[in-house]
């Protein structure tokens, strides 16, 4: 009896590493799977492709069944393994992450509902502006995972500051599609569902500073102390004070 009690803790501690280990491989698969809905949402607006978009929102159940499985190990792993310190951070951070994620997914599914509307009118030349913005977004969700692969802060806050571009970009494309919506009344229903994606585009960027700041936090166990960097001023400079808004 004795001898097989002295050799269950080593079973217990490789069975709780390999519970670890699969929480941050689905997370990286949730992130890839994300990664391939932002570009194929793009992609599809672009050429056009109702179809592609079409299959792009049916497979956003898939995102969210994995942040089920993420959920319920995290929750499973908590209540049988009882952790500390580092890894309980590491544990619910993961819960946190993978709901960012899953919100970046179900952003990525509405540019695709937005392609199927916006294919019914002409084509207007912003379309060309938001693969730009949606490239900075992507460069920084997978350098946001990579981050977390390693816990590293440094890399984490460097994508973290990368937001302040995103809203630029949102901001000269706020500007440009209003320009369009002017130039010709028959543009505002497309312009419109176009500054949806854009908008969607930039709240991606917000989820992903989250996962930033989540990572800094693991890997130094306290919050990044600087405010963070925003720039999108659309609300404030662009929309005509009204006795509405006032």
């Amino acid at each position: 009896m004795a001898t097989n009690e002295g050799n269950s803790a080593p079973h217990i501690m490789s069975a709780y590493e390999d519970e670890l280990e699969q929480l941050n491989n689905l997370v990286l698969e949730m992130g890839g799977r994300i990664e391939i809905q932002l570009s194929g949402a793009i992609r599809a607006m672009v050429k056009r492709d109702s179809d592609s978009a079409e299959d792009l929102i049916a497979q956003d159940k898939e995102v969210d069944a994995l942040e089920e499985r993420i959920n319920d190990l995290a929750v499973r792993t908590l209540a049988l393994r009882q952790p500390m310190a580092g890894d309980l951070r590491i544990i619910v951070s993961v819960i946190k992450i993978a709901g960012d994620l899953e919100r970046f997914g179900d952003y990525a599914k509405n540019i695709a509902k937005r392609t199927l509307v916006v294919n019914q009118s002409p084509p207007i030349r912003a379309t060309s502006s938001i693969p730009r913005m949606a490239e900075l977004v992507q460069r920084m969700l997978d350098g946001v995972l990579k981050a977390f692969i390693n816990r590293d802060a440094e890399m984490a806050k460097a994508i973290w500051v990368q937001d302040a571009e995103v809203d630029e970009s949102y901001n000269s494309l706020f500007r440009e599609l209003l320009t369009y919506m002017m130039e010709d009344p028959r543009n505002i229903s497309a312009a419109t569902h176009l500054l949806f994606v854009a908008k969607n585009i930039e709240r991606m960027g917000d989820l992903v500073t989250n996962v930033a700041e989540t990572i800094h936090f693991v890997a130094e166990g306290e919050r990044m102390e600087q405010e963070r960097p925003k720039r999108d001023m659309t609300s404030l400079t662009d929309v005509p004070m009204t006795e509405d808004n006032a």
